[in-house]
């Protein structure tokens, strides 16, 4: 969803091919070519270039809304909008909106662990008692003491 620029709104394919380092083995392409990957990097809607990239960007975009993109979808795709089809598309902006949602609130628990950390880590530094930094992490973070706890004890 967001590749470096180099490589914004293209398609590649990647795939086994025959190379005989050795001796002159020919085997027939069915019997080793059973697996490829494609790389779909998007970009900006407008640069996309192709009417299938434009169509994921659209698709798959987290600012745009599901009444916009059934809209898109219509006028410029010619895609006729049912009302199962508008209900999938709120979905999946929903599910998209749940994921960014998700790894928010992980992000902040991520900040919020490394400024306890950093916190207990200073104090003890300073020579406060466990008890001390106990009651300050409690105060400061609305932790409970259980909780406090763990953490002191993950830095000890």
């Amino acid at each position: 969803m967001n590749p470096p620029k180099s490589r914004e709104n293209s398609i590649t394919r990647y795939y086994i091919a025959e190379e005989n380092l050795v001796g002159s083995v020919k085997e027939q392409k069915a019997d080793y070519d059973l697996m490829a990957a494609v790389m779909i990097c998007l970009g900006k809607e407008t640069d996309s270039g192709t009417d299938l990239l434009k169509l994921l960007n659209v698709l798959l975009s987290t600012e745009t809304g599901s009444q916009n993109k059934c809209q898109i979808l219509e006028e410029d795709f010619h895609i006729r909008m049912t009302q199962t089809l508008e209900s999938e598309v709120s979905l999946m902006c929903n599910l998209s909106k749940g994921v960014e949602e998700k790894g928010i609130q992980k992000g902040i628990q991520k900040g919020i662990d490394k400024g306890i950390t950093a916190m207990i880590l200073t104090l003890k530094e300073l020579q406060i008692s466990s008890d001390v930094i106990l009651k300050q992490i409690c105060e400061k973070f609305g932790l409970t003491e259980e909780t406090a706890e763990m953490y002191l004890k993950e830095i000890s």
